[in-house]
């Protein structure tokens, strides 16, 4: 039987040792992606400890009339983003002057004293400890993408960048059925209903903070990009589990400092002394972070993050209604979601890709979208209790058809393009303009959602299901395929003399991945080489 963890190089390109595909890499994206599973449990949890009644009657909430709840609900949850938001942009300054590192650990600080501040029971802690939770946030889904991506070698980048999801889906489910299980057990009378969920934000960024001090080190394309190429031989040694003398690890840096240099010469100013900001606008890098900032966006539009954070508005506008209802619909649509993304990253998205999967999967979530709507127009569930019938059974089944197929494509594939394809010198900066508009279009989604369920009822889910076929478009016309692409060589994509357009970017790159200047190229030289002198 074909081992699905196989790694096998390009044609031509000499394979590299056992260890680089190892258990480092992976320990590495593990130790750091506890970030991850930090934002996870945030976006989770809130929704449902909203719905408590212990802490509805803590803030207020249960003596409020409609458009006073979905005006305290919109800003207890939109905090959040607001904080993300400031968070990527000091992230960014942070992450390029000090490194990638130091960031994660500052982040997981910020994050656990927000956390501490929201069990005072107080609104305004409350609002500031959400405000502090989402910098730290913020700050570590900018710079955690970027981190593994420059760390992990590239035949198996997808499926480590995609550790970033799969923890992050991990954490949501916790949080979901977190609500779920003090719900059930808990009186309402008892703070500790509420207490319990919000003080589990403390783990994640408690084990941020132990395990990223032993397991993982600086990036080296951070460290060759500031004149630090005896630090970073030391850290690709390290992370590859080779010796630092060893001819791998020599070719790959060899690798890295050539990219670098590129850039530099690319525009115009091999000293290094040139404005990021400018250079994020130049040809052949623009286009990149146009790409990365409109499947940021669109990942926000398609509907996402108004089901993980209103889960059970969600399933009440479908006709799900009670407390303990919605909160094991929601726990059941987290399962699914968090296997849907596991099974996709772990086998198939080094294998498949990434273009496909964002077609296919902006198909299927569209479909589902598109029935929810109609069944919420049809049956009146927004203001009357529908009988569960066979469209209430299908219009449920439908939340679980969309978490699966935007699972294996739009959950996750935005944070991987966007880490992979910019140029090392303006990565940080390329990837903290996506992060800062994603966090922008989030804070809009889950601020008017519950403005939306109550103005536009079911062209609530008419408006998800049309922005998801808009972004069908986009990836089938802009976004060509990065499989096996190395990142110095994304540059046969995305130069400034290759066109826009996704089929004829790829063949560009088929056609010219065997110029000198190309990581693959140079890689084939060396081996010739080698087998030259070891004839000789």
């Amino acid at each position: 039987m074909r081992n699905i963890f196989e790694v096998k190089e390009p044609p031509g390109v000499e394979p590299a040792p056992p260890s680089v595909y190892g258990y480092r890499p992976y320990i590495l994206s593990f130790s750091a992606a506890w970030a991850s599973a930090m934002y996870g449990y945030d976006s989770a949890f809130i929704g449902g400890t909203l719905a408590l009644p212990s802490f509805k009657r803590a803030y207020g909430l249960d003596v409020a009339s409609p458009s006073q709840l979905a005006s305290l609900s919109s800003n207890i949850v939109s905090t959040f983003q607001g904080g993300a938001f400031f968070g990527s942009m000091f992230g960014f300054y942070l992450a390029e002057r000090f490194g990638r590192k130091p960031i994660l650990l500052l982040s997981a600080v910020i994050f656990s004293i927000g956390a501490g501040m929201q069990l005072g029971g107080i609104i305004g802690l409350l609002y500031a400890g959400r405000a502090l939770t989402g910098l730290g946030v913020g700050a570590t889904s900018m710079i955690l993408p970027i981190y593994i991506s420059e760390c992990a070698p590239p035949l198996i980048r997808g499926r480590l960048v995609g550790l970033f999801e799969v923890m992050l889906q991990v954490a949501l489910v916790f949080g979901f059925w977190v609500n779920y299980g003090v719900n059930l057990n808990i009186s309402p009378d008892n703070p500790a209903q509420w207490h319990i969920p919000v003080a589990i934000q403390l783990v994640p960024a408690g084990l941020l903070l132990l395990t990223v001090p032993f397991f993982c080190v600086e990036s080296p394309r951070w460290l060759v990009s500031k004149n630090r190429s005896a630090d970073a031989q030391a850290s690709l040694a390290w992370v590859r589990n080779l010796p630092e003398d060893h001819h791998y690890v020599q070719q790959e840096l060899s690798r890295i400092e050539h990219g670098v240099n590129h850039e530099l010469e690319m525009a115009g100013d091999s000293s290094g002394r040139f404005t990021l900001f400018r250079e994020l606008m130049a040809p052949g890098v623009r286009n990149r972070v146009t790409i990365g900032t409109l499947l940021m966006v669109l990942q926000n539009l398609t509907g996402i993050n108004a089901i993980n954070y209103y889960s059970p508005t969600i399933f009440k506008a479908i006709g799900f209604t009670g407390t303990s209802v919605g909160l094991l619909a929601t726990g059941v649509y987290g399962l699914v979601k968090m296997a849907s993304c596991f099974i996709f990253v772990a086998f198939f998205v080094d294998k498949v890709g990434r273009r496909l999967p964002l077609l296919v999967g902006s198909v299927g979530a569209g479909i589902a979208m598109y029935y929810m709507g109609i069944y919420v127009a049809v049956s009146d569930s927004l203001n009357k209790a529908p009988p569960r019938d066979a469209g209430a059974n299908a219009a449920l089944a439908m939340v679980y058809v969309y978490a699966i197929f935007y699972g294996f494509s739009w959950n996750g594939i935005p944070w991987l393009y966007t880490s992979e394809i910019l140029p090392t010198r303006v990565r940080t900066l390329g990837m903290a303009t996506g992060v800062c508009i994603q966090w922008l279009s989030q804070f809009m989604v889950v601020y008017a959602l519950p403005y939306m369920i109550k103005g536009i009822g079911y062209g609530t889910f008419i408006f998800f299901g049309t922005c998801t076929v808009l972004a069908f478009f986009f990836a089938y016309f802009f976004v060509p395929e990065t499989k096996g692409v190395t990142i110095e060589d994304m540059e046969m994509l995305f130069g400034r003399d290759v066109s826009c357009i996704a089929v004829k970017a790829r063949k560009n790159y088929i056609a010219h991945r065997n110029d000198p200047d190309s990581a693959v190229y140079q890689t084939e030289v060396m081996k010739s080489d080698r087998d030259d002198r070891e004839e000789v």
